[in-house]
Parts: C-alpha cells; sequence; structure tokens
C-alpha cells in the first residue's frame, strides 16, 4: 500500500478528485479474446503473457535500432518487434508480465507483433483478463467477472511503478459507484454547456474514463479543453479588468530626448519593428495607467537595445510634483549569467549618458559608474547598493530573484522589465511589481509600475492568447541589418566527419562552438529511455581525445554551481576556451558573438522551438554561423520535422509547427506553462481559444468580480493557489 501511495504521489494524485482528473492519454480499443495458439495474421488482438530475451539489435538492411522479444502465454509463444524504439529492450525484465495489443503481422507459420502498445499489468490483474485455455470465471478481487474484450475501450493513463491503468480503471469505476458525480458541480455557466454543445461535468467525467466510443471521449476532451482554456482566460481578464483602476506614473521624456539616445546608443541604425514596439511602449507609459506588454522576438531581434529606450525615458522622467530626483527601473533577469550580461549591455548604451546603473545577485553587488574609473564598474556591498537604490541614487537595477526579496526596496519604481517571462511565477512578477507599494503612493492609491516582459522564445499564437492574455503583445519579427541567415545542417551518422570539418576550419579562422548534449552524466542503466542520449562529461572526452585534440574543450550544465558556471563562462568569453559542450542551460543566457558555430546531438529530444533557442546562441554577430544538427533516430518523421529548421523563416512559424507536428505536450516543455496535457491539446484549435477567450472577456464585462459567480470565485481562488505560469 505504501508502494502505490508514493506512486499516486508521483503522479500528483492525492486526493479523490485527483483521481478523477487523472486523465487517460491514450485509448485503446481491445482485440479479439485471443491466446497465442491461434493466432492469423491481420488479427487486431489483445493477450497477456510475460515477456522474454528483450534485446536491441540493428535491423540487417536499414541498421536501424530494434527492441525485439518473446511473448508468451499459456498456449505458446509469438516474437515481438518495436522499430527505433530501442529503450523497450532495457524497460521491462525478464518475465515481465504485461498486456499487449497490436496487429498479427506475417503469413502463417511466421507471425509477429510489429510495435504492439505493452502495459504493465500486476498478478492480480490477471484474473481480470483471459489467460489461456483454463479460464476462471469466477468473481474476481473488484467483485465482478470477466468482461468481454472484443470492441472495448480501455483508457490507458499516465502510470507509475505501482500503479497500472488497470488499476485506474477499476478505482474510477469504485469512485463511480459511490455516487459522488452527484455531489459535484460544474463551474461552467449553463449558457455555455448549451452555446458549445459541450456535456455536463458529469458526464465529461463518465464519457473520458468509461467511453462506450471513441466519439464520447472526444466530446469530453473537447469540454474540459474548453474549460481550462477558458478558467485560464477569466483569471487573465480578470486581472486585466482589475489593473485597469490602478495608477501608474506618466513617463513623459521627450521624443526628441529618446531619438537622441536611440542614435547615440544603438550599436546599428534601429529596424522598423524596434521603432514601432518603443512607440507603443511610450505610449502606454505616457498614459499614467500600468502598461502590461510582452516583447517577443527572435535571439539577435534588438529586445535589449528597446527595453534600454524604455529605460531612459523612465528616468529622464521627474517624480510626479518634484524638480529633483527620477522614477527607478527594475530589470529582472532568470540567471546570474543572463543577468550580468544586461549589467554589461546597459553599461554599453548608457556609457555615455550620466545614469547610474546598480547590479544586485546572490554572490555581489556591483555600481556603474565607478567614482574612480568612469568608464568601468565597481564592487560594492549589498548594504551600500541597498541604500542608494532605497533613496533613489541608482535609478537602473539589473538582478535575479535577490530583486524580490523584502531588504530590496524602491523610492519610485515606475518600470519593471523581465526577462524570459515565462521563467517566473505569477506571484513573483506581482511581488516585484509591487517593491515600492510602503513608498509610491498618490492619495492614498498605489501607483503600479509598469511592467515590460521579454521573451525570445517563439510562442505560438493561441498559447500567446492564453497565457498572456493579460498583456499587449508586441513582436520584433525583424532582424538588424547585416546579420547572415545561419546555416542549418541535418547531420546524418555518415556525414558526421565532414560536419567536424567545418568546425575545424571554423575554429582555426578563430571562432568558437558549442555542442549541446540531452544528458549532464552517463545515464543509470535502469532508466532505460535515456540510454541512446549523450552526455556533457562523456562526450566531452570523446572529443578531446579523439576529434578535436589540439583545442581547449570545457563543459558547462546546470548542476555546477553559480561561481562555477560563472568562470567557465568567463572564459569561453575571453576566448580561453574553443570549444563548449553544454546541457540546454546555453539556451537562454550566453552571449559570445565570436562563438559561430553549434552542434546539437539527440536533436530529436527537444522541440523545434528549442533548438531555434539554442541555435540563436550563434546568431550573436555579423559572421556566417552554423548549426549542425545531429539526431539519433533515422526515423522519417524526425528527419521530416528537423528538416522544418531548415525551411522557417523565424521562431513564429516554428512554434507553429512545432505545436502541428510534436505535439503541444512537448512545446518547449509544456510543464513551464502550466497548463494539462488537455489544454495544450486545444492549443490546436484557434476557434476554440479564441471562443474561449471572447465569453471569459463578455463575462467580465458584465460582473468584474465575478460576485454573481460564486462558484467560478472559488474555482479560480483554489487556481491561483496552486497554479504558476513559469
Amino acid at each position: 500500500m505504501d508502494t502505490q501511495k508514493a506512486a499516486l504521489s508521483r503522479l500528483g494524485v492525492h486526493t479523490v478528485q485527483d483521481l478523477l482528473f487523472h486523465f487517460p492519454f491514450r485509448y485503446d480499443v481491445g482485440g479479439s479474446e485471443s491466446t497465442i495458439a491461434g493466432l492469423e495474421p491481420g488479427q487486431e488482438v489483445t493477450i497477456i503473457g510475460t515477456l522474454e530475451k528483450l534485446e536491441t539489435k540493428k535491423s540487417w538492411k536499414r541498421k536501424i535500432p530494434v527492441s525485439e522479444g518473446v511473448l508468451r502465454d499459456a498456449t505458446g509463444k509469438i516474437k515481438v518487434m518495436w522499430f527505433n524504439q530501442p529503450y523497450i529492450a532495457k524497460m521491462y525484465a525478464e518475465g515481465a508480465l504485461v498486456k499487449a495489443v497490436g496487429k498479427v503481422t506475417g503469413s502463417s507459420g511466421k507471425v509477429y507483433l510489429a510495435n504492439p502498445q505493452l502495459e504493465r499489468v500486476s498478478a492480480t490483474d490477471v484474473g481480470l483478463f483471459k489467460v489461456g485455455e483454463n479460464q476462471d470465471t469466477s468473481p474476481t478481487i473488484y467483485g465482478r467477472t470477466q468482461e468481454k474484450q472484443e470492441g472495448k475501450i480501455f483508457a490507458q493513463y499516465p502510470e507509475s511503478r505501482g500503479v497500472t491503468s488497470l488499476w485506474f480503471r477499476h478505482a474510477i469505476e469504485k469512485i463511480f459507484a459511490s455516487g459522488i458525480l452527484e455531489q459535484i458541480e460544474d463551474p461552467l455557466p449553463p449558457m455555455l454547456l448549451k452555446r458549445y454543445n459541450l456535456p455536463t461535468l458529469k458526464t465529461s467525467l463518465v464519457w473520458i474514463h468509461t467511453p462506450q466510443n471513441l466519439k464520447d471521449a472526444e466530446a469530453a476532451r473537447k469540454r474540459f479543453a474548453f474549460q481550462e482554456v477558458f478558467l485560464i482566460q477569466l483569471e487573465r481578464a480578470r486581472e486585466r479588468a482589475l489593473q485597469a483602476h490602478e495608477k501608474s506614473f506618466a513617463v513623459d521624456a521627450s521624443s526628441e530626448a529618446v531619438q537622441e539616445f536611440i542614435e547615440g546608443a544603438f550599436p546599428f541604425k534601429a529596424t522598423n519593428a524596434q521603432n514601432k514596439a518603443i512607440d507603443a511602449i511610450l505610449t502606454d507609459m505616457r498614459t499614467g495607467r500600468p502598461m502590461s506588454r510582452l516583447l517577443e522576438g527572435d535571439v539577435g531581434s534588438g529586445k535589449t537595445a528597446v527595453a534600454a529606450t524604455a529605460s531612459y525615458a523612465t528616468v529622464r522622467t521627474r517624480p510626479q510634483g518634484q524638480s529633483f530626483g527620477t522614477l527607478q527601473v527594475a530589470y529582472m533577469a532568470p540567471t546570474e549569467i543572463l543577468a550580468k550580461q544586461h549589467f554589461e549591455s546597459f553599461i554599453q548604451y548608457f556609457q555615455n549618458f550620466p545614469i547610474n546603473i546598480g547590479l544586485i545577485t546572490g554572490s555581489g553587488c556591483y555600481k556603474f559608474p565607478s567614482k574612480i574609473r568612469k568608464d568601468e564598474a565597481t564592487n560594492i556591498s549589498r548594504a551600500q547598493l541597498l541604500k542608494w537604490v532605497s533613496n533613489g541614487e541608482i535609478p537602473v537595477v539589473i538582478g535575479t530573484h535577490a530583486l524580490i526579496q523584502k531588504s530590496v526596496a524602491f523610492k519610485h519604481l515606475a518600470l519593471v522589465i523581465i526577462d524570459e517571462q515565462h521563467r517566473f511565477g505569477t506571484a513573483q512578477r506581482r511581488k516585484l511589481t509591487k517593491k515600492s507599494s510602503n513608498i509610491s503612493r498618490d492619495e492614498s492609491r498605489l501607483r503600479l509600475p509598469h511592467l515590460l516582459s521579454m521573451t525570445a522564445t517563439p510562442i505560438p499564437r493561441t498559447l500567446a492568447l492564453t497565457i498572456y492574455g493579460d498583456l499587449d503583445l508586441t513582436l520584433l519579427d525583424e532582424m538588424p541589418p547585416g546579420r547572415k541567415q545561419i546555416i542549418t545542417e541535418i547531420v546524418q551518422p555518415s556525414a558526421r566527419g565532414a560536419a567536424y570539418q567545418k568546425m575545424r576550419r571554423e575554429l582555426k579562422d578563430g571562432r568558437q562552438a558549442y555542442v549541446i548534449c540531452p544528458r549532464i552524466d552517463e545515464p543509470d542503466p535502469q532508466k532505460a529511455f535515456a540510454l541512446q542520449a549523450k552526455s556533457v562529461k562523456e562526450e566531452a572526452k570523446r572529443l578531446k581525445k579523439s576529434v578535436f585534440p589540439e583545442y581547449e574543450i570545457d563543459i558547462l550544465h546546470s548542476k555546477m554551481k553559480p561561481k562555477e558556471k560563472d568562470d567557465v563562462m568567463a572564459r569561453f568569453a575571453a576566448h580561453e576556451i574553443d570549444i563548449l559542450v553544454a546541457t540546454s542551460v546555453v539556451e537562454v543566457g550566453v552571449n559570445v558573438p565570436n562563438a559561430t558555430m553549434i552542434f546539437i546531438e539527440g536533436a530529436e529530444r527537444f522541440g523545434l522551438s528549442q533548438l531555434h533557442q539554442l541555435r540563436g546562441r550563434v546568431v550573436r554577430s555579423n559572421h556566417q554561423a552554423y548549426c549542425f544538427v545531429c539526431p539519433e533516430s533515422r526515423g522519417e518523421k524526425t528527419i521530416a520535422r528537423l528538416e522544418a529548421l531548415t525551411k522557417a523563416k523565424n521562431g513564429f512559424e516554428l512554434a507553429e509547427m512545432d505545436l502541428l507536428q510534436r505535439g503541444p505536450g512537448e512545446l518547449s516543455g509544456h510543464s513551464q506553462w502550466g497548463i494539462s496535457d488537455i489544454g495544450m491539446e486545444a492549443l490546436k484549435n484557434l476557434k476554440l481559444v479564441e471562443a474561449a477567450r471572447n465569453e471569459a472577456h463578455a463575462l467580465i464585462q458584465k460582473d468584474e468580480t465575478l460576485s454573481s459567480s460564486p462558484l467560478l470565485q472559488e474555482v479560480l481562488a483554489k487556481r491561483a493557489a496552486i497554479t504558476h505560469f513559469e
């Protein structure tokens, strides 16, 4: 029982309600009640048996990895094979008891199961199926007799060691039999159910767990998808409506001053997209109402320059009613490396303007300019920096999560900039936007700072509409002049040597390279899914010993201490390291213009959006950049998906492709968005998302506080307590 409880806990199932909302991810239609002895080619079958002699081989002609073994029941045995799934052989121990669902392939006398779906079953589960010829039809441990398998729909659930899909199915049946569904209230208003032809909550729960047909299951999934997107939109719309009543600081820097900054500080001529973004931001900030805007653009599109301009306009504005002092800016980054890079970038932008800039991180504090050397920053004590921030002497403060600590107080915080917004929870964002709430008041009303969120992560339109429903969206869809299009190649095993030669030529010309691996260490042999993935540590050793012995190679990964990571990045930036072997930790926050090559191992393990982010690390200069994408699998679907990298014009296109090709459950790691698999599935349906958005906004327009909908208030309060969009 303890093992079962631990397994449920790993799946996030702690209560009966959790169990009811632990939805199936797939449905299998039961084949004929089969024993191995009577199988015929072409049959769709369900067989209970034990797995034996599982091993991984290479196919004779195409040399693709194949897992194969033997499935045995009381009447005989049959060969089972999985193509391009080498991990299967390590997932199941010798003698593992499973249910196999699949099609009998081959010809009479020589049949096998190709790519069957497997489900672990326990010894107590077996009584629920017909195994062998001597079938026991007595009542089972669940108090019921055998059920007919043919044509029956079996829900398959996310599992953990200790609980199987079969366990979930019968646990759900017991809950249904208890009558608990009669006590559950439906949060969706009846008029919405009628308007969109959605089943009630009770009906949906029955249909999603025990559908009589796949059409019912799909209707239930549609209802839960609509519900999740609607509730998120309702949260966003309510936040936006309440925020509209708040006051902020009117930023009124002159157009001439802003233009002078753009012409004097930008390292290139501002693009049309940047000018439009700056105009939109400054227009928002002049109103005296809190701005909430998301700036989305590819790596290298000039987001930091836009943020610097908004910061300049802010610190050029006096606090209301004062002839001295300036408004303040807080710029929060997700990592210490990135915070330091933004600090260095801002020094470049502001070096010819008399503005103090501070950096606060967990490992130290800095101020620019130094009193001794005006063109450099100086290391200062945390206490001194916090004092200067609280009295307004330092108007621009850059940092990590350290900025939201209680000890950090601002005098006139007017603009908050958050880089890679999805990496921070909603609670963190609110905490930062209220940092000066104890000081910046006007007629007893809090003045909320303006919010500018920035991301280089390509986000599909439906996801942006859902997650960022409380933000206005601005796109930087244009690159600065002079940037060359990156050359992306898919590297097959036979072409690996040629790719290394291209890298060597670039290295000889003084350039640097990244090699990205999916893992840090060599995998545990028991964790079979990771067996084929290359690791940072082993790949670095291999490259140094066998491929690039003449070059300096080092590693970077997320388990390193912040100081270790900083030291490695500083050495890489100083060109003391030629090749940096790393995990996707370099996806955000690494800026080394001299690095022009990136070699990505196990590329199919990353989403298209993430691959685009990774290759953005080498598009930081006017040198020609190269991205070598090396998949472990040579399957047609894998290659077709990766080829999108070579065709898409920008990250926005790729994000839409990722959503359609790879599936929403894989989009940039969906857990970071706080949306379930069903909710993410809904993002493929723009009409559904827009309908949910329109209904949420219409409801909030009628009733901002939802006072007439106490059940919706209760549901949103529960969601707010557990949901983090990060």
